[in-house]
This record gives C-alpha cells, structure tokens and sequence, in this order.
C-alpha cells in the first residue's frame, strides 16, 4: 500500500524534498545485506516502524552495530516499543494526544466536548525531539566512535510541552478545567473579536501590561496595584466550573479588552497593541500570508517543481536559514524508486545484478 503521507498530495512534496527515494524489501535476505552495507556509509537510521519489527527480521541495535560501531539509529513512533504498549496501545488504535491530557483542557466550558489537536502540529513535537537527539548522538559518535540507539515516541514529546500546568497536576493534584481560549495568566481571549475580523493577542511581560492596564483606564484602581502585574483569570484548585466569576480585576480588564477591540478593526487593534509592545497578529489566511510584507521579504514562500504531480509546488523555504552555507532546495518529494538504480550502482551493484534483484522482488519498480 502506498505510504498513507502520500495522500496529502503537495504535502509530500514538500515534507520529503530533497531526498532520494528507493524500494527495498528489508526482510529478504538480499534486503538485509544491502541494508547493512548503507549502515556502514550512514551515520544514522530513521524509523518508524511497529515496534517490534527490526528485531523481528533479526535486525536488533547489537547486529548493526556489530557492523558499524559509530552507527546510530532513531525509532519515531507513538508510544514506543517498550512499556505497556505492547499489551494495551499496540493491540488498538491509541491517540497520542488524548493519552497525553491536554484534550481535557480544550472545550469550552466544563462538561462541553473537549476538541482534538491538529495532526500535523502534533507530529511536528516528536519529529523535532528526534532530531536533535539524533544530531548529539552523531556529534557523540563522531567524538567516540560509539553509536546511540534513540526511542521517540509522540505521546512523551507532547507530555513534555505541557510545563506548569503538568507540574501541577502530577505534583499537586490541579487538574486544570477545560479553558478553550482563555489565557490563564493574561486575562484575555487570546483570540479577539474586532470590527471585522480576530486579532490574537497575548497579554505577557511586566511593560505591556502596565502599558495596557493605563491604556483601559485602571492605573488608579486599587485592583491593579501594583502596577504590570498580570491580571490573572486563575481560579481556585479545584473548580470546575468556567460559570465561577473572575477575580475582579480581571473581570474588570477582560471586559474593557473585549469591549475596545469590538469596536476597532483588525488593522487599528494590531497597529496600536503593537504600538506598545503587546504581542499581537491578525488572524491571517493563507491568501494574507502570500501577500504580508514581512512573508515576502524573509521569502516564505518559493516555487519548486514536483516530480509526481508535473508542476510547480508553492511551498516554505528552506528554515532554519544558514549565513554561510544556505540550503537549496533540489527537488520535491520523489516518486517510489526513483534512485534506486542509482543508489545500488553506488553500492557496487552491477545493472545485471539490479535487474535480478528487482525479478526476485527484493527490489520493486515504482507506479
């Protein structure tokens, strides 16, 4: 079955630029050999795989290393393949991020539904924890000459992300109730409805926020002494209930925010927030995001043409940017097989030898 990315269309494209692409069956003898001889050039194995499987076809950490002794590999996956896993998550379809608590928090209200997170953002977490990790084990192996074995799994990276609010549930007891938008800290919406449009703001730091409590009037009010501490919605451990009042002051600075940014546009809330060094943006559309000054002056976005679709990819530069050595993007997200002749000739394989390897199904033709 193709690889179910696949189906995102110009998502492969981008999220698989500028690697080559080949077909091997791994479990085959002939697959074995071929991949032990990549491991001795490769400084590290990326793989998302079942768990269980590698050491399944007799392709453990030890046997590798056997091979090559500086070789690290790095297993993304949900919920790794130790733990509980192979008896609870591993026999059904388990979401990362429910198991994870954050869905508890992500209604409304208490007792409304609670709201699933964006897959791609989700996946993002555990990708970026691997790859640095993977980066310290190539530093270490080049320094000692030892490889690493490294599990990433989807569930701990989003555990992680989780800060003060993780602290105080597993040390204190605090389950926080379920926000939606509410700012915990900055007493605001984060996202903010104007004239014509939303803003998100985000009420953070001592400067903005005095700034903003002087700007709605309350620099005298006794409730904001002293002045550019934040105007905190938290309520009392243990309540479950958004139905509860807000502590006065930030009642009375939630009311005047919403109030002001309802009767001023988009463009004047984001010209004088930002005025005052609040952190604040336009809810902007992939069509603003094409045509935003600063997008194209960092050059966001460029053209690249996909080799699968046979037409021009319109999609996020190179990041993060290098000064002396830039990256370059050579192509989109390649079709199956498209190096794997290229590939196994580099290894020593004749074309008669490709050819054979290809009739007896250890390599197979791309569609």
């Amino acid at each position: 079955a193709p690889d179910m990315y696949r189906m995102y269309g110009d998502a492969w494209s981008v999220d698989r630029r500028n690697q080559r692409m080949i077909t091997l069956n791994i479990p085959s003898p002939e697959g074995k050999e071929i991949l032990l001889q990549m491991v001795k050039w490769a400084d590290v194995l990326v793989e998302s795989s079942k768990g269980g499987t590698w050491e399944k076809w007799g392709l453990t950490d030890e046997v590798l290393w056997r091979r090559t002794p500086r070789w690290s590999s790095c297993m993304i996956s949900r919920f790794s393949a130790t733990g509980a896993t192979r008896t609870t998550c591993a026999r059904r379809r388990s979401t990362p991020s429910a198991r994870r608590s954050r869905a508890t928090r992500t209604s409304t209200a208490f007792r409304q539904p609670a709201q699933r997170d964006e897959a791609f953002h989700r996946r993002l977490h555990d990708r970026s924890h691997g790859a640095w990790a993977t980066l310290a084990a190539v530093i270490r192996a080049r320094e000692t000459g030892e490889g690493e074995s490294i599990d990433c799994c989807q569930f701990e990276a989003l555990v992680r992300l989780q800060g003060a609010t993780l602290s105080d549930g597993i040390n204190h007891g605090i389950q926080p109730m379920r926000i939606g938008n509410e700012d915990l800290v900055g007493a605001c919406a984060g996202a903010q409805k104007c004239k014509d449009g939303y803003c998100q703001v985000a009420v953070g730091g001592a400067g903005p926020v005095r700034k903003l409590v002087e700007f709605f009037g309350f620099a005298d009010d006794p409730d904001f002494q002293p002045l550019g501490t934040y105007p905190s919605v938290t309520r009392k451990p243990g309540c479950k209930s958004l139905d509860e009042p807000l502590p006065d002051r930030a009642a009375k600075f939630r009311a005047a925010l919403d109030s002001w940014c309802e009767k001023h546009t988009v463009e004047e809330v984001n010209r004088i927030f930002g005025q005052m060094g609040v952190a604040v943006s336009p809810h902007m559309t992939y069509e603003m995001m094409l045509n935003d000054p600063h997008y194209q002056a960092r050059e966001v976005f460029v053209d690249c043409y996909d080799e699968i679709t046979q037409k021009t990819v319109k999609q996020v530069n190179m990041i993060p940017r290098f000064k002396k050595h830039p990256g370059k993007i050579v192509r989109g997200g390649a079709k199956y097989d498209a190096d794997t002749q290229d590939v196994l000739e580099e290894f020593g394989y004749s074309e008669k030898e490709i050819e054979l390897l290809y009739e007896k199904g250890v390599l197979r033709k791309g569609e």
